[in-house]
């Protein structure tokens, strides 16, 4: 046996027998296999073009997202400790409102009382915290409470004529309503 009959004419066999698989490759393809294998490639490619668009889009949208939350948490971080000054400020307000004597020492106490509710509002305001007194204004829902409608004739439908309780805003939302009387047409 000579070295020729060993070794295969042409080169396409030599080349299947030292890499294996390499055979599918190595057919020769007509123009439109090649175009078909092409387009199939370019799909995939677009579809993961796609892919990665969308994903990158989604992580914008999960950045934004968790931004504005954690400004939310260090705008409204406070609410439920304002929320539990709020009794605070109406106890001095009601105290404030009562008629008292003129005496020395109650008017000494009254300007504590003042003093203490002035430094209150004060400190709830840098916290963005305002008090809401609608008296005269038109009846919000949004923002007021109605306790009680009352018939009158000396102001227009729908609007409030006392307050009873002041409502509070946090950062332009609403902490707590008014709690208000409505005026009410005396036709109705």
């Amino acid at each position: 046996m000579s070295h020729d009959d060993i070794l295969p004419e042409d080169g396409e066999a030599q080349a299947q027998t030292e890499t294996p698989g390499l055979e599918s490759t190595l057919e020769i393809k007509t123009p439109e296999e090649w175009a078909e294998a092409l387009a199939k490639a370019e799909q995939k490619a677009q579809e993961n073009w796609d892919k990665a668009l969308r994903t990158q889009a989604d992580l914008e949208n999960l950045k934004r997202r968790s931004e504005k939350d954690l400004q939310n948490a260090h705008r409204f971080g406070i609410e439920k400790f304002a929320r539990e000054l709020l009794p605070v400020a109406d106890s001095l307000e009601l105290g404030l409102s009562v008629e008292t004597a003129n005496s020395p020492d109650i008017q000494k106490l009254r300007e504590g009382m003042e003093l203490t509710l002035k430094q209150l509002r004060s400190s709830l305001e840098k916290f963005n915290v305002v008090a809401v007194d609608p008296e005269g204004e038109k009846f919000n829902p949004e923002r007021h409470q109605a306790m009680a409608m009352q018939p009158t004739d000396e102001a227009e439908p729908h609007t409030v004529l006392k307050v009873y309780q002041k409502g509070y805003l946090i950062s332009d939302r609403l902490l707590r309503p008014a709690m208000v009387v409505v005026a009410q047409d005396i036709g109705s």
